[in-house]
């Protein structure tokens, strides 16, 4: 019986959704046993035309990590969706946008200036900036384009499932593709990791109160973090609230807050705009009372970057999706 054709590919993102397929460490020769792969370019040569040449569907299930960025990025997620029966979005870059989706407070142009322009670091006194073609000695050389919105994988292709993280962590994956091998599959458009909140399996919900009221905003190097404690009891942002559960907890086992990889729970629209209904709920409010006006208004300036804190990851799939581009 032949074994089912899995692909893994790469779009705009770190690279640490391969390194975490790495990081079953000997299972992952119990799936590659399972399976052929016929895609995956970090760790093996295939083409884009080893591909091209496959039957519609006749892949079982492409694994697309990174956001969609460039038009190569999107002609390959594409092409691959055309050859897959199931298509995962690996990722926190792939389901929301993650960090690159982040550029799109910005413009392509501003990007460009910045990059290559601008830096301390740069010295481009001819002012040269990428070109999607250009000609050197009679040859026509091309780069793919750089789009102005970096979008999710299901604003390019249909999804079929989501695996969320950043990375995902080895034991979701191995779930995932035993439920893919098994055909026991929750429903299309699932997100394969449980919907409920991070707080409600963090290590530190004993410490946490029915009410908590932030008087100070800090940042996790302003402080000595205590272990045991509740993050939003020391004034520190944790996404955990807003946040869904399955990652292992590992950012709150290294001492640090959620940073909101994994995304909301089912039914939330915009994580973003969840936290910060959620922390604008806790600032200041206490048995005695709110604070005065230039007091919340102080606490609020206090909160760095807000727009990078609550929207870290999901900029790219909320309501807001980009700067507004006259």
């Amino acid at each position: 019986m032949a074994k089912p054709k899995v692909a893994f590919y790469w779009c705009s993102s770190c690279g640490g959704c391969e390194e975490t397929v790495v990081d079953l460490n000997e299972d992952i020769l119990k799936v590659a046993e399972a399976i052929d792969i016929v895609m995956w370019p970090v760790a093996m040569d295939f083409k884009k035309k080893d591909i091209a040449a496959m039957q519609d569907g006749e892949i079982a299930v492409s694994f697309i990590n990174g956001a969609i960025r460039l038009s190569e990025q999107e002609e390959m997620a594409k092409l691959i969706r055309q050859k897959s029966g199931l298509v995962v979005a690996f990722g926190a870059c792939a389901h929301l946008g993650g960090i690159p989706g982040l550029a799109n407070f910005n413009t392509r142009e501003s990007i460009f200036r910045r990059a290559y322009l601008e830096t301390p670091s740069t010295d481009n006194p001819d002012g040269t900036l990428p070109q999607e073609k250009t000609t050197v000695d009679g040859v026509t050389l091309t780069l793919p384009a750089f789009y102005d919105t970096v979008k999710t994988l299901d604003q390019t292709i249909p999804v079929d499932y989501y695996l969320p993280g950043c990375p995902p962590p080895p034991n979701l994956i191995a779930d995932a593709v035993n439920a893919i091998l098994s055909g026991k599959l929750p429903p299309k458009g699932s997100v394969l990791a449980p919907s409920k909140a991070l707080c409600d399996t963090c290590p530190r919900t004993a410490s946490k109160p029915e009410k908590i009221a932030i008087k100070e905003v800090k940042r996790p190097y302003e402080i000595k973090i205590d272990p045991e404690k509740c993050f939003l009891l020391q004034g520190l942002i944790c996404m955990g609230p807003v946040t869904r559960s399955g990652c292992g907890e590992t950012c709150i086992k290294a001492n640090m807050p959620c940073r909101g990889c994994f995304g909301p729970v089912d039914g939330v629209v915009d994580q973003g705009g969840k936290a910060v209904s959620m922390i604008a709920s806790l600032l200041g409010l206490d048995a005695e009372g709110t604070l005065t006006e230039e007091e919340e208004k102080k606490l609020i300036n206090s909160i760095a970057d807000p727009a990078g804190t609550f929207y870290r990851f999901s900029l790219a799939s909320s309501l807001l999706r980009r700067k507004k581009i006259e």
